[in-house]
């Protein structure tokens, strides 16, 4: 079983284009109508990883609203464990996407007083976790932060894969500089660290190639760092020594929202797939390629439709790991 610990919310999304499947999809002219839409990086990757056909858990507090009674419905219809989801009278925690007319994304949120910010840790993980997965908002917004983070400790100390993405919104960091030390405190406790370049930049101040902020963060704990690259592509970057990159796979993008939560489970899908989900991993090129290439056929296909909808395992075309 995966455990990924972090929030969900309710995103709202610009409406107003068509996407392939007829669904409303992008900004219209002036201010659109937004369509609300389950979401959050976190729920985002548990559903994913259950849609992909991996046993999922997912580890959070929930509001008693009707938009938290909508994220647990979604939950439970993917076939995803809820019974480490703690429930709340407190809202739902929303996110505001403005879509680019490239298709890409970035959020407003509205955070204050939700219900996910109350996180607690539970005492003990289920038996069966062998990975815990976790980033986003939740490792940003205090008190709930501290709590991820003993979550990941204890993890880690466990002996579990633990993976980080996180997926930085600095519209809700209160302190950058604090928030890259605490970042960088959580590398030793860290199997697979996985982030954008945009992340990249935003964590290392701008300053210098992201490429070698990965290697630097490598020294520091994690076993890989998978770069992302948007329609360019993955980059890995092993603790061996190993770096290669896979190109994106080419699609009509409608918007990216949800893409990098779909790459984030679809990596760890093809890891369990692999063998791989252990706190010391040693996987080789061949391995990695499809690893990769497996993500960014996942990530092409988030991308085609509106809002955070990643794929059924069926809709790819998947070899057998081997």
């Amino acid at each position: 079983m995966i455990i990924v610990a972090g929030e969900a919310l309710i995103d709202l999304v610009p409406t107003g284009l068509r996407d392939v499947d007829g669904l409303d999809a992008g900004p219209d002219d002036g201010l659109p109508a937004l369509l609300p839409r389950r979401g959050g990086g976190p729920y985002n990757t548990a559903v994913a990883l259950a849609r992909l056909g991996t046993p999922t858990a997912f580890c959070s507090r929930l509001s008693t609203d009707r938009f938290g009674q909508a994220l647990m419905s979604g939950l439970r219809a993917d076939g995803v464990d809820t019974s480490l989801v703690r429930r709340g009278p407190e809202p739902t925690a929303l996110a505001v996407a403005h879509v680019g007319d490239d298709g890409s994304a970035a959020y407003s949120f509205h955070v204050e007083g939700t219900a996910d910010r109350l996180f607690t840790a539970p005492d003990a993980l289920p038996g069966a976790a062998r990975a815990v997965s976790f980033g986003t908002c939740s490792l940003a917004l205090e008190p709930g932060a501290s709590a991820y983070e003993d979550l990941m400790r204890r993890a880690s100390a466990r002996g579990l894969f633990t993976a980080l993405d996180p997926n930085v919104r600095p519209g809700i960091v209160p302190d950058a500089d604090a928030y890259r030390a605490r970042f960088r405190s959580w590398l030793p406790h860290v199997t697979l660290l996985k982030l954008s370049e945009e992340d990249a930049a935003w964590l290392t101040g701008g300053e210098g190639d992201p490429a070698d902020a990965a290697r630097e963060w490598l020294a520091a704990g994690p076993y890989a760092v998978v770069l992302t690259r948007g329609g360019a592509g993955l980059t890995v970057l092993t603790r061996d020594g190993l770096e290669l990159s896979v190109p994106g796979e080419p699609v009509t993008v409608v918007d990216t929202i949800g893409a990098g939560d779909t790459v984030n489970a679809a990596l760890l899908h093809r890891l369990d797939g692999h063998g791989a989900l252990t706190a010391s991993p040693a996987l080789d090129a061949r391995q990695w390629r499809d690893i990769l290439a497996f993500a960014a056929r996942a990530a092409a296909v988030t991308c085609s439709r509106a809002g955070a909808r990643p794929p059924h395992a069926g809709e790819l075309a998947v070899s057998p790991v081997g």
